[in-house]
């Protein structure tokens, strides 16, 4: 018993050790309140705005108590938002107060980038959100002025083939050391986070809980950043749980730690990978639900390198495509080719039978990949296309649940 405790304890320590967010990341604190406000219900986006600018730099703007209503947001640098537990902030419904100028928000076109987020920060360091309260992007409630909800508008430009203009619930830009902490998002019309160009982003015991037939609701997605850790975390939602990107810049060193993913699409990297990810370590993931489990995704329209890439000690139950290596995820021609290599899976346990991809562009550019203990359920069909696959698997997993 005592050697089996000094490996697991070393194990742990390894793991630690592995993570690939260069930064030492450590459990965040909620900052001192500069001010605290309450809510009534009614629209509170001057009152919320006016505070958060003259917040002071390491404090932040508590939501107290109540329900709050507002347009969008902008949190300065250095500045926190704390929703406490008894507070729930509300987006508008109102597109207007979203649009970017072309009056184009709330419809669709070929662009679908005619709204402003809910929350922005840009620019900024140190800032966060923070707190056990809510924030709701109110995605399923009828706009003001429209016959229709912003998912609906959604499935509206999947029907039409075109794009729904939709404010994403938070938008991190340009930023270092930026922290979401404890915060329930729910809701969002669109993305609920994303990190873009960022150095340093933490997203620390958060849930995101919006129903799976949210179109576009991705969980979090950090775009063209690095040194990020999403750990702790529990997000159910109606796209990719957390989808790594790299379409104008390089995505690295990122470490998801010891999450939980229900309903949505899965533990995606792609499928804009043009300029490269690398460095990622996932590892203590339960995958309960979603369509997918661990995808890596993209085509020759908007292909890279992903390398480096670690999975250990993952749990995957009513998953229908358990592991996806997809080169082709579309038909879109072009020479930006997709290469997959440097995947390992240690540890992987499959629960429910499911479907294993490992496709590849050509056997001059086979995806890589290298299996350590993985275990799935007998009758699983497994399909490798320009694959060179290290390690074997066994058809012998067992349990009814993660």
């Amino acid at each position: 018993m005592k050697s089996f405790l000094a490996i697991v304890l070393s194990l742990a320590v390894l793991q630690v050790a592995v993570a690939k967010d260069l930064r030492n990341v450590k459990e965040p604190k909620i900052p001192a309140a500069c001010t605290s406000l309450s809510g009534s219900g009614k629209d509170a986006t001057s009152a919320i705005q006016k505070a958060l600018n003259s917040c002071g730099k390491g404090k932040a703007v508590r939501l107290a108590s109540g329900t709050f209503l507002s347009g969008p947001l902008t949190i300065p640098s250095g500045v926190g938002l704390w929703v406490d537990s008894g507070a729930t902030l509300k987006a508008s419904t109102n597109p207007k107060d979203f649009d970017g100028g072309k009056n184009t928000c709330g419809t669709l076109d070929n662009n679908g980038k005619g709204c402003k987020a809910f929350i922005t920060i840009k620019g900024a360091t140190g800032s966060g959100i923070y707190g056990k309260g809510t924030i709701d992007g109110q995605g399923g409630q009828t706009m003001s002025g429209k016959s229709q909800s912003w998912w609906q508008l959604a499935r509206e430009a999947q029907t039409k083939k075109n794009k729904q203009n939709a404010p994403r619930l938070i938008q991190i830009e340009k930023c270092s050391d930026i922290t979401l902490y404890l915060i329930t998002l729910k809701n969002s019309p669109n993305f609920h986070v994303v990190s873009k160009s960022t150095n340093g982003f933490t997203a620390w015991g958060v849930t995101i809980n919006t129903p799976g037939d949210a179109r576009n609701t991705d969980g979090i997605d950090p775009m063209g950043s690095q040194n990020i850790t999403i750990a702790n975390c529990n997000i159910a939602t109606g796209d990719d749980n957390v989808a790594i990107k790299a379409g104008n810049a390089p995505t690295k060193h990122v470490s998801i730690l010891n999450n939980k993913f229900g309903v949505g699409h899965g533990m995606s990297i792609g499928s804009e990978v043009n300029e490269g990810v690398s460095d990622v370590t996932v590892t203590s993931l339960t995958l309960e639900g979603t369509t997918n489990g661990l995808r890596i995704k993209s085509d020759k329209s908007r292909g890279g390198l992903v390398t480096g890439v670690t999975y250990t000690d993952v749990c995957i139950h009513n998953v229908k495509n358990p592991i996806v290596l997809d080169t082709e995820y579309s038909s879109s021609g072009g020479n930006k080719i997709p290469t997959f290599k440097g995947i390992t899976f240690n540890n992987v346990k499959v629960l429910t039978a499911g479907t294993f991809t490992f496709d590849g562009i050509s056997d001059s550019n086979p995806v890589e990949a290298t299996l350590n203990n993985v275990h799935i359920k007998s009758g699983s069909k497994w399909i490798t296309s320009h694959a060179k696959i290290s390690g074997k698997y066994a058809q012998d997993a067992s349990g009814n649940s993660c």
